[in-house]
């Protein structure tokens, strides 16, 4: 069996080099370049990281994993779609037309954006998904680490419109005065509340918390470490040539 051709955008930064370990680790994946300009120069599993990326042609990469940010991807995947290769994007913050635009580039390859690849965070977000109709009110905390800079995550965004479109069927805020502005979190799709924790000595942590009469069901997911992340990057990497146009979450990969 040959091995698949991996390229990775943004190997300079802590996902972009755990990324590269990953694939190097498994024997069905072949790293064979590494792209970041803020990187160039630096190696990674013995792949020396180019500045420009066009290395990502150059290697005959199969599937490039993109874990920047949406200002940079937004550049880089209509790059990788002109000349056939696949995609798999951990960056969030994508626009409706930056999803459409996306649709019609990836006709002659694939592309995956998921919002998290830890398998656990996928069942939390089906999870959540299947209870919504069976509740009368919900919110959704989100922790993350200090450097974080975005709120909320593109997990608790992502779980929030999934549970609004799975019951639009949600309990009106009794609250009237606000002590402390803010204090009840953000308004996401459908009323469902969103707070954002941002705190030194966590990586990524989320619970959805759902009430009835009588009844609460909490749904917590927990990434202690980048690592959590990479089985989700390299069986997508596995399975994108089986996917066909844009597919959006890990789901669909994991037969859920």
């Amino acid at each position: 069996m040959t091995a698949v051709r991996v390229g990775v955008v943004g190997a300079g930064g802590r996902m972009g080099t755990a990324v590269c370990e990953a694939v190097a680790a498994d024997p069905e994946l072949q790293l064979v370049a590494a792209v970041d300009p803020f990187a160039a120069g630096q190696i990674r599993e013995g792949i020396t990281v180019a500045g420009e990326p066009r290395a990502l042609v150059d290697a005959a990469c199969d599937v490039v994993v993109d874990f920047t940010v949406a200002a940079a991807a937004r550049t880089t995947l209509p790059f990788l779609a002109m000349h056939g290769i696949h995609a798999v994007v951990g960056t969030t913050g994508f626009t409706d037309d930056d999803l459409a635009l996306f649709r019609t580039e990836f006709s002659g390859s694939n592309c995956l954006i998921a919002s998290n690849f830890a398998i656990s965070a996928v069942l939390m977000m089906r999870f959540a998904e299947l209870a919504a109709p069976y509740f009368d009110t919900a919110e959704i905390i989100e922790l993350h680490h200090d450097a974080k800079i975005d709120a909320p995550s593109g997990t608790a965004v992502t779980t929030a419109q999934r549970m609004a479109v799975a019951s639009s069927e949600w309990a009106k805020d009794p609250t009237q005065h606000e002590v402390y502005p803010g204090a009840r979190g953000g308004e996401g799709p459908a009323g469902i509340r969103v707070h954002s924790v941002r705190m030194r000595g966590m990586v990524a942590h989320q619970e959805v918390i759902l009430g009835a009469q009588g009844q609460t069901l909490i749904i917590r997911q927990d990434s202690y470490d980048r690592a959590s992340y990479m089985p989700g990057v390299v069986l997508a990497c596995k399975r994108i040539a089986e996917h066909p146009g844009l597919t959006m979450g890990l789901d669909t990969f994991l037969g859920i």
